[in-house]
């Protein structure tokens, strides 16, 4: 297939990421959000999640919580359409309903309101919020996740879920379980495990 065929093929995807990404972006952007962070430096990639670049570059530890977003909303997403036959919730409205879901969380992660429970309720004490860059590549993330969720077997996708929670547990001592409990129950001694692990 040529480049043509596949945009063609593709385009409601495609135009779709873009439109919400934009929209997104230019909405932070007016709240006040930095486009590439407090220092305003465009980065690639940053591991460390104590560090002040952490959430401020294209990729981090936690882009590997939002790929599990987007195989979390894939199969929420078809639960809805076939379980409750729903003949016109077709793939590329499920895939909308995704970006959208996403961009949501993204606006609400850096709100105030967001920001200050991060740093009170979880390990995160420094958290600023996402730079502009991060929260369009966070909806970047789950578009991988859910094209993964769409092509692979059931099983796979389960394994990979497990694969990224097991593996950021052991590397960063937290992962998507541990972020929600921690957001919205903080559990004391698991904020004190945490904190162990700081480089």
């Amino acid at each position: 297939m040529n480049i043509k065929k596949f945009l063609i093929k593709h385009r409601f995807v495609i135009l779709s990421t873009i439109i919400v990404c934009a929209v997104t972006g230019l909405i932070e952007l007016y709240t006040g959000r930095s486009l590439f962070g407090p220092d305003g430096r465009f980065g690639w990639w940053d591991g460390n999640i104590w560090g002040s670049e952490n959430s401020q570059r294209v990729a981090d530890a936690y882009s590997f919580s939002h790929i599990i977003h987007g195989m979390v909303f894939y199969g929420f997403l078809w639960f809805i359409a076939v379980k409750m036959n729903l003949p016109r919730f077709v793939m590329k409205y499920r895939f909308l309903v995704a970006l959208l879901l996403e961009a949501g969380w993204e606006l609400l992660e850096n709100s105030p309101i967001i920001i200050n429970r991060y740093r009170e309720a979880t390990i995160a004490q420094g958290y600023v919020g996402d730079s502009v860059l991060n929260s369009v590549s966070d909806i970047g993330m789950v578009v991988v996740g859910f094209i993964i969720a769409r092509y692979a077997k059931v099983w796979m996708t389960v394994l990979l879920i497990v694969a990224f929670e097991v593996g950021c547990l052991f590397w960063i001592r937290d992962n998507l379980t541990l972020n929600v409990l921690m957001l919205a129950h903080p559990v004391e001694s698991i904020k004190v495990w945490q904190a162990e692990g700081k480089i």
